[in-house]
């Protein structure tokens, strides 16, 4: 899903990072917007939470009606929490603070696991704080990461792709929550499991769910305070103090598909391309032809292509990879190495990579 703060928080992959990508999934996509709350098992309520009467306390809602709620509980609240994330074997967790103030949003992301670092937020600032290394990587940001990202998509096609079913309700880390499963429609796509605060519409958990139901990936908060007093001007302030650490600006420049040559012979289902970047030359001038990442969304789901030169000491003939919910798949197409990479069926990948071609040399 496209995936909510930078944690899920994912570290979004840049346009000449193929080597990094699978890491996406303790990183920063899934939630700068929609904080994710781990479960209490034991102290649950009955999945199904109906009135006294038997019938639902509302009226269904449509899955827009769903999205567009869980949108702007995710853009307007200040909270703070710590998010775990599992896939599979793997765990990783983090502590956030988000605040708006009603036209800008700021946020911290500091990981608990693995490789210390800071994240900082403002709108589509971001800064990342790397102790070990000593670098402060200064990126723009188009997209992120909030969930849903229906409202950013050109056309809103999910109805088309998606189906919601109500659950009921369930206390996740104390707040009485929302139980939704959004299903897709077809064999491109996963589905989702979401809980979202009853008050509000935060999203406090989320699990994406494979074939069969399987649950492929969980985001979720372990502790979460609503309405938390987090103060941007600290979070400013900090975002700001790079003392003692090197800058680093990846030179990213926006540009589109077409522009540098490439096109979809067909398009898959339900995915909107979304931005399109390339690598500038590097500090000599020289150039980097094909390192270009270009990016789809269906609403929910996103999939982004890496195209880079094809160096045989590195690359074989075409690969796969997973983790979590997270796919990869890479293959030569002529003298460039593609990679597609999503959280998304393999299949849905490989669609990408058969009908991505050449449109000039």
């Amino acid at each position: 899903m496209s995936q909510i703060p930078v944690t899920s928080i994912r570290r979004r992959p840049t346009a000449c990072a193929p080597a990094r990508r699978l890491r996406v999934s303790v990183e920063w996509r899934r939630w700068v917007a929609a904080a994710v709350t781990a479960v209490a098992a034991s102290a649950v309520a009955p999945a199904w939470a109906e009135s006294p009467g038997g019938a639902s306390q509302a009226p269904a809602r449509t899955i827009n009606e769903w999205l567009t709620r869980m949108h702007e509980a995710s853009r307007l609240r200040a909270y703070t929490g710590t998010l775990v994330v599992t896939a599979g074997t793997s765990m990783s967790a983090s502590k956030i603070w988000h605040v708006c103030d009603g036209t800008r949003q700021m946020e911290r992301v500091d990981t608990l696991t693995g490789e210390p670092r800071t994240t900082l937020r403002r709108d589509n600032e971001v800064i990342t704080f790397i102790p070990e290394s000593r670098t402060a990587v200064v990126e723009k940001r188009e997209s992120l990461g909030l969930f849903p990202d229906l409202l950013r998509t050109p056309d809103n096609l999910i109805p088309g792709f998606y189906s919601v079913r109500e659950l009921g309700h369930q206390r996740v880390a104390g707040h009485l929550a929302d139980m939704v499963e959004i299903l897709p429609k077809d064999d491109l796509r996963f589905g989702y499991r979401i809980w979202s605060e009853q008050g509000s519409g935060l999203v406090v958990k989320l699990q994406t769910l494979g074939p069969q139901g399987s649950v492929l990936e969980q985001v979720a908060f372990t502790e979460l305070q609503m309405d938390a007093p987090v103060s941007m001007d600290k979070l400013a302030a900090t975002m700001k103090d790079t003392r003692g650490y090197e800058v680093v600006k990846p030179a990213l420049r926006k540009t589109t598909a077409e522009a540098q040559g490439w096109r979809l012979k067909e398009p898959v289902p339900g995915f909107a391309s979304m931005s399109c970047h390339v690598r500038d030359p590097d500090a000599s001038g020289k150039p980097s032809p094909g390192s270009m990442q270009w990016v789809f969304s269906d609403g929910l789901a996103s999939v982004s292509l890496f195209v880079e030169p094809y160096d045989p000491r590195q690359h074989v003939q075409e690969k796969a990879a997973a983790m979590g919910a997270t796919q990869s798949v890479s293959r030569r197409i002529g003298e460039y190495w593609v990679t597609a990479l999503g959280e998304v069926p393999r299949a849905t990948l490989k669609r990408f990579t058969r009908s991505l071609e050449r449109a000039r040399p």
